[in-house]
């Protein structure tokens, strides 16, 4: 069957997108014949006639659209586009081999193979798979030929009849006993273990995600070639090895795209080589890219305008993806969105954008829903924890998870810990595994809540007390309380003003008689800097606070929040002066 396809440029979208998606060349209208041949879950692409300028490999810049004219949008939705605009089609060439050599001449033909990221070098053909007159006898089952030599020599196979009474089964069962153990043991499975309830797919979705992807076809100039296949004019090979048709099953080896268009007589002496004495056949295809292949990168640069920054850098939460988009971006922050989801489906649902800095006391974020759901609450697991969030009301941060594990690593079964700043408790129910006990506290009662519901879901709830209340009271009413144990780990995770809170350790054991069995806590406090030396910014910030100037302060660089702004942590012991000195009024 012929089929005639119009190979013409794509045209433009209804925004301003880069001179990427548009066609390296069009192609003239051509008649060809178009055999399926493989579709695989990876992608690869090709390209005639290349320009020098072209990088190496799969590209938006490279190949050319085949299809119709694209799908208009309405024009309510310009910042939507049509996923059909990133289907790409290239040339190539492919060898075709007996699959029981295919995997022998991949090795041998690597470097001359198309080694394309996320896509297979072998494609499975389609309907010649094996010689019809051999396939019945590759249809039967395991336990089969068994049953049928016990029908040839005792006339029945297991089955056939009424089974045997238990006693006599076993009887019959004991004999059968050897070195492997019982043979055809027919309660095997209900004794096994029984199987973990998975998710099964149905046909239509494995089909789906294996055609997302790339597509593989076999091109006919003509019907005169359709018609040597009987005779495989094109089989290249010893005379004694033309046998008319391929028998068994077979595979094609795609080659590389410097080899697009070559007859045998141009190829590589290698390739020669390694196809020696093998009975193949030099083929060309089609590969076609479809959007579902490329790279989330490599669409947004397309997309975007030409000299825009491309965002690629987000933070995941549960099924929630957190963007920081520039003012540059905002006029396409629902394509981006777009984009962003459909790369990272099934796990992500939910895309969002941060319209405001957090300027309130309970350190929530402003987030404007861009794709997906608008369900903010989600479940995240970290290191072997869930934790229930909701970003609406609470503070999270993922890129913390790494510094809450540093911390960590220098707590000890003995410590009481104090966390003044718990939020929903990543660190308050980490140290809870490992220490004595937790003190958690929080200002926003949200944030209390989800702290004690997550207590409870990772069973720590034993371990922890939880309270709400403002960062000073706290400090003064838990170490002062005579019901508490002595705290010997205080973590003040607030950037923003943890530093200000210092002064309410100022004369907090003043009621006390010094003693040398009393232990000094070790305080850890975060803060931002965007000083020139932020260490030394940041130090002198605690001294001025604490009033004192003689004592050893542990500067620790967590992470770059924003160019020239850093987040630090200072660990230091409690100096013994402020402890014991005379209260602020």
């Amino acid at each position: 069957m012929f089929t005639k396809f119009m190979l013409r440029p794509s045209t433009s979208f209804s925004i301003p997108v880069s001179p990427l998606l548009k066609p390296a060349f069009s192609n003239p209208c051509t008649v060809v014949s178009i055999r399926r041949i493989a579709a695989a879950p990876a992608a690869a692409s090709f390209s005639v006639n290349l320009d020098e300028t072209l990088p190496y490999g799969p590209s938006l810049s490279k190949g050319y659209h085949e299809s119709t004219e694209p799908k208009l949008l309405p024009q309510d939705k310009e910042d939507l586009f049509d996923e059909n605009r990133f289907t790409r089609v290239f040339d190539i060439s492919a060898v075709r081999v007996s699959a029981d050599r295919c995997f022998g001449l991949e090795s041998q033909l690597r470097g001359h193979l198309l080694n394309w990221p996320r896509i297979r070098n072998i494609a499975r053909v389609s309907g010649d798979e094996i010689d019809a007159q051999v396939q019945k006898y590759f249809n039967s089952s395991d336990d089969e030929p068994l049953d049928s030599l016990n029908r040839r020599i005792y006339g029945k196979a297991e089955g056939d009849g009424e089974k045997l009474h238990p006693v006599l089964y076993r009887d019959k069962l004991a004999k059968t006993f050897n070195s492997r153990g019982y043979e055809k043991f027919r309660n095997l499975a209900r004794l096994s273990r029984p199987k973990r309830k998975t998710k099964t797919e149905t046909k239509e979705v494995r089909d789906s995600k294996r055609n997302g992807c790339y597509l593989v076809e076999e091109v006919f100039d003509d019907q005169s070639d359709v018609d040597k296949r009987g005779d495989l004019s094109g089989l290249i090979g010893e005379d004694e090895y033309r046998l008319g048709i391929w028998k068994g099953s077979t595979r094609l080896l795609l080659l590389d795209e410097r080899h697009a268009y070559k007859s045998f007589d141009e190829l590589p002496e290698a390739v020669k080589a390694c196809l020696k004495g093998s009975i193949f056949e030099l083929v060309r295809c089609k590969l076609t890219l479809f959007y579902s292949y490329w790279q989330m990168d490599e669409v947004l640069e397309a997309l975007l305008p030409e000299h825009m920054i491309v965002p690629s850098s987000f933070e995941t939460v549960g099924h929630i993806i957190h963007l920081n988009l520039r003012d540059e971006h905002l006029p396409y922050k629902n394509l981006i969105a777009k984009v962003v989801l459909d790369k990272n489906k099934p796990k992500i649902q939910t895309v969002v954008n941060k319209i405001d800095a957090i300027q309130n006391d309970f350190r929530t974020m402003q987030l404007e829903v861009l794709a997906g759901n608008h369900s903010l609450v989600t479940r995240v697991v970290e290191n072997g924890l869930h934790f229930h969030v909701d970003l609406a009301s609470v503070y999270w941060s993922s890129k913390l998870a790494t510094e809450r594990q540093r911390l960590l690593t220098g707590f000890t079964r003995s410590d009481v810990i104090c966390d003044v700043f718990a939020g929903v408790g990543p660190l308050a129910i980490f140290a809870a595994k490992k220490v004595k006990h937790v003190y958690a506290n929080d200002l926003n009662p949200h944030a209390v809540d989800y702290l004690e519901r997550n207590s409870v879901l990772n069973k720590l709830e034993r371990k922890i007390e939880v309270f709400n209340m403002d960062g000073r009271r706290f400090i003064d009413a838990i170490f002062k309380s005579q019901s508490s144990r002595p705290i010997t780990q205080v973590v003040m995770n607030l950037p923003k003003d943890a530093a200000e809170y210092l002064d309410a350790f100022k004369g907090i054991y003043r009621d006390m008689q010094r003693s040398d069995r009393l232990t000094l806590p070790m305080i850890h406090v975060y803060g931002f800097s965007k000083a020139e030396d932020p260490e030394f910014d940041f130090h002198e910030r605690i001294r001025i606070a604490l009033a004192e100037a003689a004592f050893e302060v542990k500067m620790h660089k967590v992470r770059l929040v924003a160019p020239g702004k850093w987040m630090l942590c200072a660990s230091f012991v409690l100096p013994e002066r402020v402890a014991y000195a005379n209260p602020i009024a």
